[in-house]
């Protein structure tokens, strides 16, 4: 699927590197959030499951359905201002929602591996787990920029583990409300 919505060559391909990261990214940290919240809060592995997966799926179409509904907005204001703008990239906003969405669900679902699979330690595993999400979604930027992989993939990893140290020093700080 991924490959007729990305073409065959770099500038092809490049033209879905926003929504693929924007959609990969949310879909780690929210992900994330949830399962570092339900951590810091000590709450049953189960939850991290029910309240992950609620999450990915509601929380990716979300957020594929505000890319839809933004890419139609920035169409429908052109047509209203009738300043014959034309997306020269080819994209429609049915193909920018579906990216969004497929790139939050394949990455998203990373933090929830090992309490899919039961590998223990739970936690820790979902930690290093999603630090290698980061790195691999950031680091496969450099297949379509002149970025090094290394220097993608670190930006990638620094801006989403804060993210997700957020979210624990969150659910640690609300443990005695649940």
């Amino acid at each position: 699927m991924l490959e007729a919505l990305l073409g065959d060559d770099v500038e092809s391909s490049g033209r879905y590197l926003p929504e693929i990261i924007y959609g990969a990214n949310d879909g780690i940290v929210t992900t994330f959030a949830v399962v570092a919240g339900v951590a810091g809060a000590a709450l049953s592995p189960g939850i991290v499951i029910v309240l992950g997966f609620a999450n990915l799926f509601a929380d990716g179409f979300s957020m594929g359905m505000s890319n839809y509904l933004s890419e139609r907005s920035e169409e429908d204001y052109h047509d209203a201002v009738g300043d014959g703008h034309v997306r020269s990239d080819g994209k429609t906003p049915v193909q920018t929602a579906a990216t969004t969405f497929v790139a939050f669900i394949v990455a998203g679902w990373a933090p929830l591996f090992p309490y899919v699979f039961r590998v223990e330690p739970l936690f820790p595993i979902s930690i290093a787990v999603t630090g290698v999400a980061f790195f691999v979604v950031g680091a496969s930027r450099s297949f379509v920029t002149d970025r090094s992989w290394v220097t993608n993939g670190g930006e990638m990893f620094v801006v989403g583990m804060t993210a997700a140290a957020v979210a624990y020093a969150v659910g640690s700080f609300l443990a005695g409300v649940a």
